[in-house]
């Protein structure tokens, strides 16, 4: 056997493709291994120095082929595949030989591989990654948790092809057992918010203004040109300048308004929901998507609907842009609640500094925001708007979101996202909320109790007189 190379991936999909011609470029000897065996050939059939790469064609080969301590880097479909991958390497893996799983796993998933492979003296490591397949070929963020010496020997190959951001290699460990995958989730919730934003800004822009789609586009790129310096921006400027060959028409025009959601958005609200964390922007997001896939249903009732007819019009782009920009600080102020809530919960160990600097370059959440983020104390016990510089950016942008907001009322023109993000704010810098009758309500129905203003540690009960009990 020739020279052993220092790791191996497992899974040549378009991601796995792209990642190991990124570690080959950057002079890391790999193994490659495919189930579908024609995948290998064709991989190493497109590199012309296959010096750095060998493929092969069985497990126990592949295995074999990795120098000591052995790291297989799993780049296939999440759930039970990954399971099976595990299985099938587990014969021929020895202990203290590493297993990193790079695909959108539910973080509860790794949690219980973690353990798993501890029991068989293997190191697991949860590695979310973002930036699609580009980033895989030219530098993603990569977010890495789970055994910490396992971390340590990946440490220098996984700098060697992250995105390089003015931070430095965007790489960091993220903390304990499942944290790489928890992060990666949070990360696609705020995804999810900000992409919804940018969205219902097109509506609006299209609906109410009456912009070409070249017009929106241009708009668009101005805006990341002076305030945004935003992936998700940026591309959807790409996507609004599309046009359908066959008929002539913008792209955007010929998409079916029916957005699906693979996951990850999904878990993000249920887990804010089963630890006690709101995120209402995120959740609207899910939400608009699930509504979205009830094409028929919308169809058939906006036809009985009456058209409202609005007069009103928006001033001033910067109207919009503000809304984004609130959008888009709350829908991070969300996911980094629920990031700080869980690893309190959870023990991770999470830096929120480091984190944010993974996604500043080559993740799907890129964009200078998160250098105003860093500005603002990041320390605080429960959410960002503790910070009072940051409340402050908020409050200067409040009054446009308000105004796009009830332009839209007047309209008719949803804007879910953006509606939920200024809820989520109002409702965290408001001293008194109407849950003191929601819980003088469920007492008085089922004696749930409650506490006294003046007794706030204490659990009390109406005391109903007879005729009015249930």
């Amino acid at each position: 056997m020739g020279k052993l190379s220092r790791l191996g991936i497992f899974g040549l999909g378009t991601m796995g493709r792209n990642l190991a011609l990124n570690f080959a470029d950057n002079g890391v000897q790999i193994s490659v291994f495919n189930r579908e065996i024609e995948v290998v050939d064709e991989l190493l059939k497109t590199i012309s120095d296959t010096g750095k790469v060998s493929g092969f064609k069985n497990v126990s080969d592949f295995v074999f082929s990795l120098d000591k301590p052995r790291i297989v880097i799993l780049l296939i479909t999440a759930g039970k595949p990954v399971d099976e991958a595990i299985e099938q390497l587990l014969p021929y893996l020895e202990p203290g030989d590493i297993i990193v799983d790079s695909g959108n796993s539910y973080y509860k998933d790794t949690e219980r591989r973690y353990e798993y492979l501890k029991s068989q003296g293997l190191r697991f490591v949860g590695l979310g990654i973002s930036g699609g397949s580009e980033g895989a070929r030219k530098g993603p963020a990569l977010m890495p948790g789970g055994d910490f010496s396992a971390y340590k020997d990946l440490e220098d190959s996984l700098k060697l092809v992250a995105a390089k951001s003015h931070y430095g290699p965007c790489v960091e460990y993220m903390g304990n057992r499942s944290v790489g995958h928890f992060v990666k989730m949070v990360h696609n919730g705020i995804e999810y918010a900000i992409i919804g934003a940018i969205s219902e800004v097109f509506y609006v822009m299209r609906n109410l203004m009456r912009m070409t789609h070249e017009e929106i586009a241009d708009v668009f790129e101005e805006w990341n040109k002076k305030d945004f310096d935003s992936f998700l921006l940026r591309t959807a400027s790409a996507v609004l300048k599309q046009v359908d060959e066959k008929t002539g028409k913008p792209y955007v025009d010929v998409i079916l308004d029916l957005a699906e959601q693979k996951g990850t958005g999904l878990w993000f609200t249920q887990t804010a929901l089963e630890i006690g964390v709101p995120a209402m922007s995120i959740s609207a997001s899910v939400n608009s998507r699930i509504i979205s896939t009830y094409k028929e249903l919308r169809r058939s009732v906006a036809e009985k609907r009456e058209t409202i007819s609005s007069s009103k019009v928006i001033e001033s782009f910067e109207t919009l842009r503000d809304a984004l920009f609130f959008s888009s600080l709350i829908a991070h102020a969300e996911g980094l609640w629920l990031l700080t809530k869980a690893s309190q919960i959870f023990n991770y160990g999470t830096d929120l500094e480091k984190v944010l600097k993974v996604w500043r370059k080559g993740s799907i959440l890129e964009s200078s925001l998160i250098d105003s983020i860093l500005k603002h104390n990041l320390n605080f016990s429960n959410c960002l708007i503790e910070d009072g510089d940051f409340r402050a950016v908020l409050e200067k942008l409040l009054p446009s979101t308000m105004a796009l907001s009830n332009l839209c009322r007047g309209a008719a023109i949803p804007i879910p996202v953006i509606n939920s993000s200024i809820d989520f704010y109002l409702s965290v810098t408001s001293e008194n909320l109407p849950a003191n009758l929601v819980q003088g309500i469920r007492d008085w129905f089922g004696y749930h109790g409650f506490y006294r203003v003046d007794q706030p540690g204490t659990v009390f009960h109406f005391v109903k007189p007879e005729s009015q009990s249930d």
